[in-house]
């Protein structure tokens, strides 16, 4: 039944339909046996990392960023909740040092299996355009807007862009606002499904 569950996290279609994550990374999560909530956590933020980093295409064709880097990142980054069950339904950062030394474990580089430590940890003036766009997936998924976290990577897109820091806001939160206006269905699919399998 576990199997199943996950199977269904990963590859359910929906009324408002979440992209599968990349086969590298369901492999993963079913070798490890992640728990399928978390599973459907990490796909709906991997959709909505999709999102930004289409928009940010679109809107700031000159910004030059890892997109597959991106999407590997979303797609992993509370992989360490496989490890620390009880951040699933709980406060907790164990699991973004333990995500990352269990990514490097089963083969990922460094490069990518950062984005377990640095999802939470935006703050850092080392973390790139990548690392706050994943961090940035993972709160508007859910509808939660981080004005520092907005803020930084308001910056950098004015950095890139030479446009005003006042325009590449109000573009940021168009997206962000339509984004976070189906966060109520990501919200019922990730929570239908069990944090224990």
């Amino acid at each position: 039944m576990p199997d199943t569950l996950l199977s269904r996290a990963m590859n359910d279609t929906l009324d408002q339909p979440l992209l599968l994550l990349p086969d590298r990374v369901a492999e993963l999560l079913s070798e490890l046996g992640s728990p399928p909530r978390l599973a459907a956590h990490l796909r709906a933020v991997h959709d909505v990392a999709h999102q930004l980093i289409d928009w940010v295409e679109r809107h700031s064709p000159t910004v030059v960023f890892d997109r597959e880097a991106v999407l590997f990142g979303a797609a992993t980054h509370d992989v360490g909740k496989t490890v620390h069950l009880d951040e699933l339904s709980g406060p907790g950062s164990a699991h973004e040092e333990a995500g990352q030394a269990l990514l490097i474990g089963h083969g990922i580089s460094p490069e990518l299996a950062r984005f377990a430590a640095t999802h939470a940890s935006w703050r850092d003036a080392r973390v790139g355009l990548e690392d706050l766009l994943v961090s940035l997936a993972d709160k508007i998924w859910k509808n939660r807007r981080v004005p520092d976290l907005e803020d930084l990577v308001v910056a950098r897109l004015a950095e890139t862009t030479g446009r005003a820091a006042w325009e590449e806001f109000l573009a940021l939160d168009g997206i962000l606002t339509r984004i976070g206006d189906t966060a109520d269905e990501r919200l019922a699919f990730q929570a239908s499904f069990p944090i224990h399998g």
